[in-house]
């Protein structure tokens, strides 16, 4: 780990030099990039460099204890030493996180769409639950949502919903939430108390610009509806509603949000070049060696990845075996307990594979 750690810094003192010069200076393009190279190393120089003053405290505090026959000096070191070891081993951890790779994705907002799955009415109830969770989590982290396309029925859920969220890190943060979510709780409309297990899927998608995929017009099939409502209510008599189908992969986008034809083609245009991205995002990992596949990583939406069980009050993550008696809490929008948890067994994976390679 010193070795990466001098190279590092070795590579941010170079950055400075370069910065300093006043022809890079001049130069806002070249100075911007550097800029960005200087503050993505800045933290894991700077733990790097109380991380070898704590080894060499370590060392001087084991020296003390070899040489001297003084028993306070002694009992003194021996303190010291512990607050060092203890201080050695959560910075070994701190660097080892610094140290991954960051995805390119991660500061990148996204599309979301929430999906009933089994369960039928109970499915589509609990879709909207999960909407409004994440909506609340987003409006503590005070991130912009859009409401591109809903597809509701008349008990207040949704078959479908797809959203557009917009912020800092937000890609970062949700990208683990991608899977099939699994609810365990006493229906509504049951009368003898049974508990129904339903579902629910979710797929996260980064939002993608216009320069990172093309898409040809000859390759989409563009039709108009008129939008409607729960129940099949119309809403409006015009045809606004826009369905997009790509015709060489088969992906199909609707969006009836807008009143307006031109703003929900653009909106369905957000949503098609995210899942196409995603498909693409998606080809590459599956190409990888299978040492790099895990759940975390790859988001398997086949795969159960969290059951939420209400007479119990809890939620369970099956990717990492994190169980929490904190259900209410999560339903109200605190999920950092969860992704937080996530994000760190995602470094750890990458840092066992980064080992191997």
């Amino acid at each position: 780990m010193l070795d990466k750690i001098n190279s590092l810094e070795e590579k941010f003192n170079h950055i400075s030099q370069q910065m300093a010069d006043p022809d890079i200076a001049s130069d806002p393009d070249k100075y911007t990039q550097l800029a960005r190279e200087y503050s993505d190393l800045e933290d894991v120089v700077k733990a790097g460099k109380r991380y070898r003053e704590v080894i060499q405290g370590i060392e001087d505090s084991e020296q003390i204890l070899e040489e001297t026959d003084d028993e306070e000096m002694k009992e003194l070191a021996k303190m010291e030493l512990d607050e060092l070891r203890s201080e050695h081993e959560k910075l070994e951890k701190q660097i080892q996180q610094l140290l991954v790779p960051p995805d390119p994705n991660d500061n990148k907002n996204l599309i979301m769409e929430v999906r009933a799955g089994t369960g039928g009415d109970e499915a589509a109830i609990f879709a909207a639950d999960l909407f409004r969770m994440y909506g609340k989590y987003c409006e503590d982290n005070k991130w912009k949502v859009e409401l591109i396309n809903a597809n509701g029925n008349e008990q207040g859920g949704y078959k479908e919903i797809t959203l557009s969220i917009t912020g800092k890190g937000a890609y970062g943060r949700l990208k683990f939430e991608s899977g099939v979510h699994r609810v365990q709780r006493v229906p509504e409309t049951e009368s003898q108390g049974r508990v129904h297990t339903s579902a629910a899927s979710i797929a996260v998608l980064p939002a993608v610009e216009d320069v990172e995929i093309d898409i040809q017009e000859s390759d989409l099939r563009i039709d108009t509806f008129r939008a409607s409502g729960a129940g099949g209510q119309h809403v409006n008599r015009t045809e606004s509603a826009i369905r997009i189908v790509h015709i060489p992969t088969g992906v199909t986008v609707s969006c009836q949000d807008e009143k307006s034809q031109h703003k929900n083609k653009a909106k369905a245009m957000k949503v098609l070049k995210a899942r196409l991205y995603d498909m693409e995002l998606r080809s590459q990992q599956e190409s990888m060696a299978s040492q790099r596949r895990n759940m975390i990583r790859s988001g398997d939406r086949s795969e159960k990845i969290r059951t939420y069980n209400f007479p119990q009050g809890r939620v369970t993550d099956h990717r990492i075996g994190l169980t929490l008696y904190r259900l209410d809490e999560v339903m109200q929008g605190s999920l950092d307990m969860l992704i937080d948890e996530l994000r760190l067994a995602d470094q750890e994976e990458q840092l066992k594979l980064s080992a191997t390679e």
